[in-house]
């Protein structure tokens, strides 16, 4: 039995793997792309749309083909599910989207450590717990280690009140140990952010507190001038209202009544002009005195 027209028929319904360029394309494995610098057919690119299409696709096609003709013969690796390629290293340099970060400043513990030469030793995130038979996160929701309310019997300290309640001691200690934390967090990040101005975090907290003195003092009636200095307190200086002259120029006293009359000749708001709720004052003040 002759099968060949079958066999012709069916590989027909293929198209080849070999792709033949002029020049040939830049491949980067690495990041599975392909740079294709030979040129393009500007009179299919002007034709109708289907061929234009058709012809897009037919290059598309041939460059992926060229590289997965590379990727199959790259080292693999086989595993249970499937067979897995191994990439080269990327070539091909690419710009930033965003600009670099900037390093973080060390926190005192951090700077601690590195003086001291202290090595920080990964643990596991979850740990077994023999007692419930199941792994547990060791922090956070359910953790182990911030279970402090999970023993039954608590034996009371021997410099301890016996009559005093050692679950609300812990409950009140934990509390403790997370208000240490926030404010210890608090200093870091105030110290970050003077580092990053170019300050010392002791005199950006010195002017930080004279900033905030001078807010309470202007709380006051007086608007802190009758209370009493501190040492060291920085002299602040008060704002002068300033008033027009009784006695004006002629012209230029003339020239704010143009004014005027222009902004009510082009019918602006009566607030911008006059003062109604002094105006309406005014004019009650007068009426009591009338009577």
């Amino acid at each position: 039995m002759d099968v060949t027209g079958i066999l012709d028929e069916h590989k027909s319904r293929f198209k080849t793997i070999q792709v033949d360029r002029l020049i040939p394309a830049e491949l980067d494995l690495g990041l599975l792309a392909c740079f294709d610098v030979n040129m393009i057919d500007e009179s299919k690119l002007r034709a109708n749309q289907k061929t234009r299409d058709s012809y897009l696709r037919e290059l598309s096609r041939e460059g992926a083909q060229l590289m997965v003709n590379e990727l199959f013969s790259l080292p693999t690796t086989v595993d249970e599910d499937s067979v897995y390629a191994t990439l080269p290293k990327v070539r091909t340099v690419l710009p930033r989207e965003k600009p670099a970060p900037k390093e973080k400043p060390m926190t005192r513990w951090e700077k601690f450590a590195k003086i001291k030469n202290i090595q920080n030793k990964k643990k596991s995130r979850v740990v077994y717990d023999e007692e419930q038979g199941e792994w547990r996160p060791r922090f956070g929701f359910k953790g182990v280690n911030n279970d402090d309310q999970k023993p039954w019997l608590i034996e009371v300290p021997g410099n301890a009140d016996p009559y005093e309640d050692q679950y609300q001691a812990r409950r009140e200690e934990k509390k403790e140990r997370i208000d240490k934390n926030k404010r210890r967090q608090q200093r870091n990040f105030e110290e970050s952010v003077a580092t990053e101005k170019g300050m010392k975090p002791r005199d950006m907290r010195k002017r930080e507190l004279q900033q905030a003195l001078v807010l309470s003092k202007g709380s006051t009636a007086s608007m802190g001038k009758f209370d009493e200095k501190l040492a060291g307190e920085p002299k602040v200086k008060g704002l002068k209202r300033k008033f027009d002259p009784l006695v004006k120029n002629a012209d230029k006293e003339k020239s704010n009544n143009m004014e005027i009359l222009n902004r009510v000749a082009k019918g602006e708001s009566k607030a911008t002009v006059l003062n109604v709720r002094k105006a309406q004052r005014a004019i009650n003040s007068a009426k009591r005195s009338k009577k």
